[in-house]
């Protein structure tokens, strides 16, 4: 609706199709079909690893696939669909750009006449299964979210790898060239000793050589099997636990937005126009955004102008008000 009271052209239609594809793609049991579209789709690719029967189904085994393309793009057109009121907010879903790149690859040049770009993408379907799986996504968001800290973390173990493979090369590579003849089988052998692999045979090799390399060993363990790889495992447990509060901020504004959504129905029998749904929509905080007083006061400065909004189409209905 427009200031002077008019109704944008087009705007009810779009919300009638947004409202009906909205229906079908919240629905569980569209969520559950396409998740065993995904997992079947999963299925076919490890059959297709077969010479054998890719030799005699191959003919099938196209079709099939066209048919997994035509579903999967059916899918996002109509989760496209119910963001037809609201293009813009299609995009700020990041699993809705993932399923439409995956979707959209498979029809470009380059990917269907390269085998393996294609097998690529194809296989990029299955990671699509960590949509209808919340905790696998809470594990890929604190994934995405711990690369910070990991490069921290692979700078500093890199450090102390070249510093104790320069001290072994020094008093270890005239005794024990196989292990410490250069700076690279140097590292080579520390690398295999952070996961603890062949540790007693090169503590034994070095105590035939000196009884302080006890002290290069233990000095080496202590810190790089210990006390890096907790200090990664307590980035790790961090960015799970943000990653947690994310999605529980996420389904708790989006339960929020459908619960004050007057497009999902409710607004229709209340009477609050399109200009308090837009204002509503702009009052609800992002997905992710903190909770605070700030978001308090723009939903309650956005439910009064809802009031006024009805108010004022009252009195627009009444005998001789002014049109």
């Amino acid at each position: 609706m427009r200031h002077d009271g008019t109704t944008r052209p087009g705007s009810g239609g779009r919300r009638a199709v947004a409202a009906r594809c909205r229906a079908l793609t919240e629905a569980r049991w569209f969520g559950l079909t396409v998740f065993a579209l995904i997992l079947a789709n999963a299925a076919v690719l490890g059959v297709e690893t077969y010479t054998g029967v890719v030799h005699r189904w191959q003919g099938e085994l196209k079709l099939v696939e066209h048919g997994f393309l035509v579903l999967f793009t059916g899918e996002v057109l109509l989760r496209l669909g119910a963001y037809a009121d609201r293009p813009r907010a299609f995009f700020r879903d990041p699993w809705n750009v993932f399923d439409l790149a995956v979707v959209l690859c498979a029809f470009l040049p380059f990917a269907r006449e390269n085998t393996t770009v294609l097998r690529l993408l194809r296989l990029a379907r299955v990671l699509r299964t960590a949509r209808f799986l919340p905790q696998l996504r809470i594990v890929l968001v604190a994934v995405g979210r711990s690369l910070p800290g990991t490069v921290s973390f692979l700078l500093v173990g890199a450090l102390v790898l070249y510093v104790y493979a320069m001290v072994g090369w020094v008093f270890f590579a005239a005794h024990d060239p196989g292990h410490f003849g250069s700076i690279g089988r140097a590292v080579l052998t520390l690398f295999l000793l952070m996961t603890l692999d062949g540790l007693g045979d090169a503590v034994r090799a070095g105590l035939e050589i000196s009884r302080w390399s006890i002290v290069y060993y233990a000095s080496y363990v202590l810190i790089a099997s210990f006390v890096l790889v907790n200090v990664l495992i307590g980035v790790v447990i961090t960015s799970l636990d943000e990653a947690r509060t994310m999605e529980e901020r996420y389904d708790e504004d989006a339960r929020r937005r459908a619960g004050a959504d007057p497009r999902a129905g409710a607004g229709a029998q209340s009477g609050v126009g399109p200009r308090a749904e837009a204002e509503t929509e702009a009052a609800a905080p992002e997905p992710g955004a903190p909770d605070g007083a700030e978001h308090e006061l723009r939903a309650r400065i956005a439910t009064a102008r809802r009031a006024l909004d009805e108010l004022e189409e009252s009195l627009a209905r009444l005998p001789g008000a002014r049109r």
